[in-house]
């Protein structure tokens, strides 16, 4: 069942076409990631289909609610979590998380969203003295107050040491085992491989391809390619890093 349909969507700014038709759908439950290098329209898409920035041509529809700018149902059913953010220097975690969700008229226990992201025993503490790691967990927590349909998860582990990275994994695998369907934007290829059931390369405001990872990179390799450095998939690096320093976070 598709919980997001896009279809042809396009935006310009001035005489710069951004994205110049996007379709893709996305299914309830699933992780799809959306991955190209930086100016391939991304963001661009992905500020369309959380109704921040208005869609020129083509339309959208998020749980059957179609999207447009300011479209307060929308709001309703997605959760955003963006790469950095600012809090109230002068509220706690939980009082900031109380906070939001009258925005959204639920009540709630913070406690739950903060044992959600492994913050429970950092309510009583200011944002503004969060690890980098913490401070991606926490900005998780909010994303999830209202219940969302759909999250929108930008480079959420971006700039974390490995722990505090493996650990937003784990968070990501959790929600989707909870039924959320996530869009991810990343630029670490790994991520995508792991937690993603399907991906859209993104270049010049055009999907190049889409598939699973995996049926992406067998057809690579069905094309003959081969790499320079051959690697044993059984494992990698960031492996060997996390068996020597241990999984736990360093907060």
């Amino acid at each position: 069942m598709s919980v997001i349909e896009v279809k042809n969507i396009k935006k310009k700014y001035g005489d710069l076409e951004a994205v110049k038709g996007v379709t893709f759908e996305v299914n309830k439950g699933e992780v799809f990631g959306l991955l190209g290098p930086n100016g391939a329209g991304k963001t661009t898409t992905i500020e369309m289909l959380e109704g921040i920035s208005k869609i020129d041509s083509g339309e959208a529809f998020i749980s059957g609610i179609k999207v447009s700018q300011n479209n307060h149902p929308l709001q309703k059913i997605i959760g955003v979590s963006l790469q950095s953010n600012n809090f109230f220097d002068s509220l706690t975690l939980s009082e900031i998380l109380l906070l939001f969700s009258h925005f959204f008229n639920v009540k709630i226990d913070p406690s739950d969203f903060l044992k959600e992201v492994e913050l429970e025993e950092k309510r009583k503490t200011y944002y503004k003295e969060l690890s980098g790691g913490q401070k991606q967990r926490f900005t998780i927590a909010l994303s999830l107050i209202n219940d969302p349909h759909v999250l929108f998860l930008d480079e959420p582990t971006t700039g974390l040491d490995p722990q505090s990275r493996r650990h937003i994994w784990d968070i990501v695998s959790n929600l989707k085992k909870k039924g959320k369907t996530i869009i991810l934007t990343t630029h670490f290829m790994d991520e995508a491989e792991v937690l993603a059931d399907k991906v859209a390369i993104m270049d010049n405001g055009l999907i190049l391809k889409m598939n699973t990872p995996r049926a992406l990179i067998e057809e690579l390799i069905k094309k003959g390619f081969k790499k320079k450095v051959v690697s044993d998939k059984r494992a990698n690096l960031e492996d060997v890093f996390i068996d020597l320093t241990g999984k736990n976070l360093r907060d």
